[in-house]
């Protein structure tokens, strides 16, 4: 498995450059030549992205107002609803094929969460899982509960594209102006807001970097 990081990349480019190690996955996959599992790392400029079978009416702002703050807006193949990214946010786009890993779609969604929640844990972050819904969750069950990682992938062929996007840095002012995955009562946070002061990308990079090597090296 090889980790790549491709440090600040617009959402376009970074969008098709996931989908060309996608397609060349699926393609060697089903032809028997060799290939190589990737896990990628960045982050991306203002921009908000629509799932596959996201409502539009979840994004609060007109073109002309997207363009006043800096952001775009993409339609995407992937699963969830609208989602923000943005800089001090970590974006991770595992490019796996599921059965060397002996994994099925909700085990790999539900390795993704563990992963994340282990990396909060080693901020003295207490985080967990809400049902029905992806991603990673603060104080779940209560009135504060709040989405720390938002979560969607595609999968063909066992083969998955897109992951997820832990706020570090963030600023969530961005996350005012859509309902977040859909979600119209419950807010977002970071590591930045939850610890009180700013955490580095990089570090954050390397602590999930290890916990994805050692859960999938334990499948």
């Amino acid at each position: 498995m090889e980790i790549e990081n491709w440090g600040v990349i617009s959402y376009p480019e970074a969008w098709q450059r996931q989908t060309e190690l996608f397609d060349e996955l699926v393609n060697a996959k089903q032809e028997g030549r060799p290939y190589v599992n990737r896990i990628v790392f960045c982050q991306h400029p203002h921009v908000y992205t629509l799932g596959r079978h996201g409502k539009a009416a979840n994004m609060l702002l007109s073109e002309e107002q997207l363009e006043r703050i800096g952001a775009s807006l993409f339609h995407i193949d992937r699963g969830g609803d609208i989602t923000y990214h943005g800089p001090g946010q970590l974006v991770c786009y595992p490019i796996l094929n599921l059965e060397d890993f002996h994994l099925g779609l909700k085990e790999y969604l539900h390795l993704l969460e563990e992963a994340v929640i282990r990396v909060c844990a080693s901020y003295g972050i207490e985080a967990g899982r809400v049902d029905g819904a992806t991603g990673v969750w603060l104080e779940t069950g209560t009135p504060r509960e709040r989405k720390i990682c938002a979560m969607g992938v595609r999968s063909s062929h066992f083969v998955t594209m897109h992951g997820l996007a832990l706020n570090v840095n963030t600023d969530l002012r961005y996350f005012s102006y859509i309902h977040p995955c859909g979600f119209i009562d419950r807010g977002v946070t970071s590591i930045a807001r939850e610890t009180g002061h700013e955490i580095s990308v990089e570090e954050v990079t390397e602590r999930l970097q290890r916990e994805l090597e050692t859960l999938l090296a334990g499948r």
